[in-house]
């Protein structure tokens, strides 16, 4: 059985009023997986490492995720990502499709592992987004990962309304997400005769835009470009979008490039920038020591940039702020 893909912004997670939009048409208690679009380069493909603790390769595990769960600082905030038999725990309400840039397709429930690299040794933001949004929604929730290390906006990811040449990585984007739509049964039986919405979409991206000419000067267009060409392909007019800020980079430039989609007034209420440059660790204290346009493989950065993404997320659809 195929789906007919459903794309509507509705009340995106129920039990959540959403100011955004009207109740959708048909059936009211239609069956559906909200889905969410996850893009970006290689801060979103994830290089937080979980366990790997070599003393010359990996500064001894120093800022790795088990030595993070001992510490007695940030312990009650990750427990939930271990069980009481020490294992590494999934979610059955939130799954995640991502084919890494090496590797085979990765699908499943949200946990550790769903990285760029193989194995079950790093993760990325999906991590925390998923719980935030798991934690929120009623309906099961699908992380759709695309993302691509070392690619700029203002090329590789350049979308059609930028003018010029579209980016091929926006055109592999759309693809990803096509056969992740596509193969929703065959890739997660157990979500079989729901209806995939669309309900939100998430930019961890920047970097490779410092090195580019002309890049920071037109990033700002650029990214409201690629949003609009996104909610057309899909037919969602007011898609919420999150846009997380490049914090462990040193360029006020770039921060503030990627801020003002936020303060856009065709895009009001649609668009949430959230800083990450406080959940910068230092590199003596961090896995990867020279590793800093990857935030040095800090468990702590990707877990706290995903959580504030998430929660902006949820905060965005529901019009509510969040307790915590």
């Amino acid at each position: 059985m195929s789906f007919s893909l459903l794309f509507i912004l509705t009340s995106l997670i129920p039990g959540f009023s959403n100011p955004m939009t009207a109740n959708p048409p048909g059936p009211a208690k239609a069956e559906v997986i909200r889905v969410f679009l996850l893009a970006g380069q290689s801060n979103m493909e994830g290089h937080a490492v979980v366990d790997l603790d070599h003393e010359e390769h990996y500064n001894g595990g120093r800022g790795n995720l088990e030595k993070l769960l001992e510490d007695p600082q940030w312990q009650p905030r990750l427990s939930h990502l271990r069980d009481k038999n020490g294992e590494w725990t999934s979610r059955d309400d939130v799954f995640v499709r991502y084919r890494p840039s090496r590797g085979p397709l990765k699908t499943g429930p949200l946990s550790i592992g769903f990285a760029v690299h193989e194995g079950r040794h790093h993760f990325g933001p999906e991590l925390q987004i998923g719980h935030r949004l798991g934690q929120a929604s009623k309906d099961p929730v699908l992380l759709i990962k695309t993302c691509w290390g070392g690619k700029s906006l203002h090329v590789d990811f350049r979308p059609p309304s930028a003018g010029g040449e579209t980016g091929p990585y926006y055109k592999k984007m759309l693809r990803e997400i096509r056969e992740a739509l596509k193969n929703l049964e065959k890739d997660f039986p157990q979500l079989a005769g729901r209806k995939p919405v669309i309900s939100g979409f998430f930019w961890f991206q920047g970097w490779n835009d410092m090195y580019v000419d002309g890049a920071l000067d037109n990033y700002s267009q650029n990214f409201l470009h690629l949003v609009d060409d996104l909610r057309k392909e899909f037919n969602v007019p007011r898609l919420p979008v999150i846009i997380g800020q490049t914090g462990n980079a040193d360029n006020t430039r770039l921060h503030a490039a990627q801020e003002a989609p936020s303060k856009s007034p065709k895009h009001k209420g649609t668009i949430v920038y959230v800083p990450t440059r406080q959940f910068r660790y230092k590199a003596e204290n961090s896995p990867n020591k020279t590793h800093g346009h990857h935030w040095f493989g800090h468990a702590g950065s990707y877990f706290e940039a995903g959580d504030a993404m998430g929660k902006a997320m949820v905060e965005l659809i529901s019009g509510k702020k969040s307790k915590r």
